[in-house]
């Protein structure tokens, strides 16, 4: 997975609402749409780009497609993250250091 190009995929609101609506569960395309000002293709559109990017799954039954959050896109944008905060820690970590050792002298 890439988080660059999850990052990218979740830019868009109207991906950002889509993909917030599969975090109670699988939904179909239908169910999404319900009550957004989008058209069901164009839903369809939006969880193409989602499931491009590792965010969502989609499992077929008879002749329905449910859509699923996808963990490994936002593991990888986890992973991602926590190279910022492993950065971060370090200037810290190397920032108290030399002001305790200011302190000692």
């Amino acid at each position: 997975m890439n988080a660059e190009r999850v990052l990218d995929a979740l830019g868009d609101p109207t991906r950002r609402r889509v993909f917030k609506r599969l975090r109670s569960g699988r939904r179909s395309v239908r169910e999404i749409a319900d009550g957004m000002d989008v058209t069901r293709p164009a839903v369809s559109q939006h969880l193409k780009v989602l499931k491009a990017a590792g965010l969502v799954m989609a499992r077929v039954e008879g002749t329905r497609h449910l859509y699923a959050v996808d963990t490994r896109g936002l593991q990888a944008v986890r992973g991602w993250l926590d190279g910022f905060w492993d950065e971060a820690l370090i200037a810290f970590k190397e920032a108290a250091e030399r002001e305790a050792a200011d302190e000692r002298k």
